[in-house]
């Protein structure tokens, strides 16, 4: 019997040890966060992921742009619809971002029509959602806005709050205890629990709504509401800031993680995000962990004893509590809402003194600008060899904190690589993730003591492209004798957003810097003579004129108010943008609305919608007169005037007469022609050359094919525009 004993004990022994090997061999298994068709590559912050697209996808709302390599504006799961990697049903997919190209081609494949865009600065590749070997994917993804979606699944990137818990009494622990953190969301109950506290309590992050058990809810349990920058205190947010670092600290998170998703409080005071170049001390510097102690303590134990409660640790009564008035902040001049980079000469050559000199100037400039979320934003790039950040948009939000990072700027040394600057702020400066607001102007002040030693012209070109405005200040400029020791003549004038004196601007010397001030201050803040802020798609009045005779039918004129539709969406539409503008036409004419009758693009899309079928002949000269005086000649000095006129058939009237007039008003015309539409007229009414303005499709439901053509021969034309 023993021989028996012994021998079940060590098949025993064998089975739970193969069990635990098996276990411990066991793949964990990993969470795929599923993301909504709308979700453009840009918006989210990991390089490379694995996600799940839902159904649905394949919408002509969710636009793509490129082929194989896409531009980050696109839909992640529209490209992986485009690329083949998923169908309509969705599914996996392994998204890699990669850099930014110098064009983008369109193409139609599995039911979706890409667009082809000029440029963009981020790309992104799609493949099959197999995760590759030895490749750590996130659980989570980041997005760039605080606002971020939220990731079916129960994942969400929503504002973290610190909740600290006090010992509870009655309960007896074995072992002297610190108080355990707890970050949570607004989601917070606490439910009672009947068994005893263990010896261990973990510190827990959660970045979703959660249910926190504890025992019996205690008068001494204190939360810290994010409820705005004038209701805080800010002992809170100290305490908030040091707990989430060192709890991110320990799931090996970096710092830059762990303050996306945090209160708001640190950038409506004015702190420094943990990213930035140059930091200030914490308010409270003593809830600060030392180094030595250990990382899964997220607060100075020593200042929470036993039985201690909130109000002991620096607070007398409960009158501490009630925060104090604080000071007013500017708010920014709303009359400036730029967002400004300046790119700083840290070249040997500039020298101690000078490079002092320029650090006063940018102070006197952030003083009269009057920075503030609600006017302009200001960071500084420093190039020499090559160029780095020393803070972006969003790390000071007004002049005063500005004023104090410039004056701890440490020069660089290097050679004066101006146009490796222009590319770098090109390429990583204006983002969302460091502050870029969209709406406001992205401007560029290059300072050079004397010239460049690089070519600035490409880089330049390039970033004019993306929209930038390029002002230079010269400091101590070549004379006749060194004028041939510069690389690239006139590099002013090659880089500048127009060559017409306003956007530069020659010091003689240094120590007259101080003169421009105002000058350059004024010129930066005139958002009406940013000419390089407009871009292809915000810059024009765009004017549809639609033939609406017998020979076109319900059905198919319905197909045009598509057409009409798909090249609206992609222009940005508002009072100051793009506007939009639509004439219906038979032997007579009629306005359906004019340019500054809808201000959103959404409001356009059902104005469209609502344009009734009118039948009747064809007078399509009358109508481009009618056009120009109702629609064109009230358009603003500062739009480009495009006219696209639809018909099918020809016309009862001259043509070339009313085409010709438009065309010397400065009206730009695009022709589309369907079925039995005059390939003369066509080319009478189109501006040259015909071929770029002219086209002809033999059936209305092929339309949409010009839909990309179209866009991209508009944003051409504006590309090659005079910079004079």
């Amino acid at each position: 019997m023993k021989v028996i004993a012994v021998v079940f004990a060590l098949l025993l022994s064998c089975t739970l040890a193969t069990k635990e090997v098996a276990k411990k061999n066991k793949k964990s298994k990993l969470y795929v966060p599923q993301i909504e068709c709308d979700i453009k590559a840009a918006k989210i912050i990991n390089p490379e992921f694995i996600a799940k697209c839902p159904s649905g996808c394949q919408d002509t709302k969710y636009r793509v742009y490129g082929t194989d390599i896409y531009a980050s504006f696109s839909s992640v799961c529209g490209a992986a619809i485009h690329s083949g990697i998923i169908d309509k049903a969705g599914g996996k997919i392994l998204v890699q971002k990669v850099a930014g190209q110098s064009g983008y081609k369109g193409s139609y494949s599995n039911g979706i029509q890409s667009l082809s865009l000029p440029r963009w600065r981020e790309s992104f590749i799609v493949s099959e959602g197999k995760p590759k070997k030895g490749v750590q994917y996130p659980s989570t993804l980041e997005y760039s806005s605080v606002k971020s979606p939220s990731a079916k699944g129960g994942t969400s990137l929503r504002r973290e709050y610190l909740t600290t818990a006090a010992p509870l009494s009655g309960t007896k622990t074995v072992t002297s205890l610190p108080k355990p953190t707890v970050v949570t969301t607004e989601s917070v109950s606490t439910v009672p629990k009947p068994t005893a506290v263990p010896t261990t309590i973990p510190t827990t992050l959660s970045t979703k709504a959660m249910t926190v058990a504890t025992a019996k809810p205690q008068h001494a349990m204190h939360k810290v509401r994010d409820i705005g920058s004038s209701h805080v205190h800010p002992a809170y947010s100290s305490v908030a800031a040091v707990a989430s670092r060192q709890v991110q600290a320990v799931q090996g998170r970096t710092q830059n993680q762990a303050f996306r998703s945090t209160s708001s409080y640190a950038s409506n005071r004015n702190i420094p995000r943990a990213n930035a170049g140059i930091q200030r001390q914490e308010p409270i510097a003593s809830f600060r962990k030392p180094a030595s102690s250990p990382a899964n303590l997220a607060v100075e134990t020593d200042l929470w004893k036993s039985e201690s409660s909130l109000f002991e640790t620096g607070f007398s009564s409960k009158e501490d509590l009630i925060p104090k008035p604080l000071e007013p902040v500017s708010q920014g001049n709303p009359n400036c809402k730029v967002d400004l980079s300046f790119l700083i000469d840290g070249s040997w050559s500039i020298g101690k003194r000078r490079f002092q000199i320029q650090k006063q100037f940018l102070k006197d400039v952030a003083q009269a600008l009057d920075v503030g979320i609600a006017g302009p934003l200001m960071g500084i790039i420093q190039y020499g060899d090559d160029p780095s950040t020393e803070f972006n948009l969003k790390t000071y939000l007004n002049s005063k904190d500005l004023k104090n990072a410039i004056e701890k700027i440490l020069q660089k040394g290097g050679l004066s690589n101006v146009g490796k600057a222009l590319s770098f702020v090109n390429k990583n400066f204006f983002d969302d993730s460091n502050g870029n607001r969209g709406g406001a102007p992205n401007v560029a002040i290059v300072m050079v003591d004397g010239w460049p030693t690089d070519k600035v012209e490409e880089a330049s070109r390039l970033a004019r492209e993306s929209g930038i405005n390029i002002f230079f200040v010269t400091i101590e400029g070549p004379d006749e004798n060194e004028k041939q020791n510069v690389i690239e003549p006139n590099f002013v004038d090659k880089a500048v957003c127009r060559t017409n004196g306003y956007y530069s601007i020659n010091v003689p010397s240094w120590f007259s810097l101080h003169k421009i001030v105002q000058p350059l201050v004024k010129r930066v803040c005139d958002s009406d003579r940013l000419a390089c802020s407009k871009t292809c798609l915000n810059s024009a009045d765009i004017g549809f004129v639609i033939d609406g005779s017998s020979s076109v039918g319900t059905s198919n004129f319905r197909t045009v108010l598509q057409f009409v539709a798909n090249i609206s969406k992609e222009f940005e539409i508002s009072d100051t943008d793009t506007r939009i503008g639509a004439v219906q036409y038979t032997y007579e004419q009629r306005l359906e609305f004019s340019f500054d009758k809808h201000r959103t693009k959404q409001d356009v899309l059902n104005a469209i919608k609502r344009i009734n079928y009118w039948s009747g002949g064809t007078s399509t000269g009358a109508a481009i007169n009618y056009a120009f005086e109702q629609l064109f000649s009230k358009s603003k000095p500062n739009k480009r005037k495009i006219m696209i006129l639809i018909t099918d058939g020809r016309s009862y009237d001259d043509v070339r007469g009313p085409a010709t007039a438009a065309h010397q008003n400065g009206v730009i015309a695009y022709s589309i022609g369907i079925a039995w539409a005059a390939q003369d007229e066509l080319e009478a009414i189109a501006t040259d050359p015909d071929r770029q303005h002219s086209f002809f499709v033999d059936e209305f439901d092929s339309l949409y094919r010009f839909v990309p053509r179209i866009i991209q021969n508009i944003c051409t034309e504006f590309n090659s525009q005079p910079r004079n």
